[in-house]
């Protein structure tokens, strides 16, 4: 099947009211994870990586295997860049073929995000790809001086002119949630939400999907999300494997450690509604 692009998917899933699974990879074994997975429930799914995991899995190694793998797949799979702050970076991922990228400005000024954002969507779109930008902080990031990302709720007042002026194709919005592994149990502000989705057309994206409630990944598609990424609990899943089989050989815990991640993935796939759609 062709490589499919984030545009193409999220379109979908907005129309039809569900959401999008996106999953980052650091290795071989967490793209065959989400790739099964996918093809198991018959559901779209988007994969990638992120800035901050390039010193695990540097571009050279881990892109061409994960385009190689959407391009295989037997269901719709898109090829998406997760937070990322450096140009040189953005730059990497569009010669390499990603079909969409994110530029996270949502540690600088409201202004100087929206100018940032809007140069970088200007060379994202002379080449065909997509782009995501941050509006607010989702919180649990550091920066390379070990600072953690305050929580900034997204505005809805400001979403309308923050797309107009970007020109961003997808929007990720603070609504509550955090990346990582969450302290305390979540509060999700989704009539927050729903307002965001009232005020613009462009698909919305919730990051910190991991830890969630059941009901709260149903409150947030049905309030508009169209896109849900999750990272920590696949890598959880993996981890888990791997802990409680110590005396498994190298060989047998690298095979349990993925058929745990895409038992996960799965898991996921059908809460967001995507099962069944591809």
């Amino acid at each position: 099947m062709a490589l499919y692009t984030m545009r193409e998917l999220l379109a979908d899933a907005q129309a039809r009211g569900y959401g999008v699974g996106f999953f980052n990879a650091v290795n071989l074994e967490m793209i065959r994870a989400c790739v099964e997975a996918a093809e198991q429930l018959r559901s779209p799914i988007i994969l990638g990586t992120a800035e901050a995991l390039l010193p695990v899995a540097p571009f050279e190694w881990i892109v061409p295997p994960m385009l190689e793998a959407a391009r295989r797949a037997k269901v719709p799979v898109a090829v998406h860049l997760d937070h990322t702050y450096r140009f040189e970076t953005l730059m990497q991922a569009l010669r390499a073929g990603f079909g969409s990228i994110m530029y996270d400005g949502s540690r600088e000024s409201h202004e100087n995000n929206i100018e940032h954002s809007a140069q970088i969507a200007r060379v994202a779109h002379a080449m065909g790809v997509g782009l995501e930008c941050e509006l607010g902080s989702v919180s649990g990031l550091t920066d390379e001086a070990g600072h953690e990302d305050a929580m900034v709720y997204t505005d809805p007042a400001e979403a309308a002119d923050f797309l107009e002026r970007t020109g961003a194709d997808f929007l990720a919005v603070s609504i509550g949630t955090q990346h990582g592994v969450y302290k305390a149990k979540p509060r999700l502000d989704i009539p927050r939400l729903k307002a965001i989705r009232a005020a613009v057309d462009a698909p919305l994206v919730l990051h910190g999907g991991s830890g969630l409630s059941d009901e709260d990944f149903r409150e947030t598609i049905a309030g508009g999300i169209a896109k849900v990424n999750v990272f920590t609990d696949v890598i959880l899943a993996g981890r888990r494997a791997l802990c409680e089989n110590p005396e498994a050989s190298y060989p047998d815990g690298v095979s349990l450690a993925r058929e745990a991640m895409t038992r996960a993935v799965a898991e996921k796939l059908r809460l967001f509604g995507s099962a069944g759609r591809a």
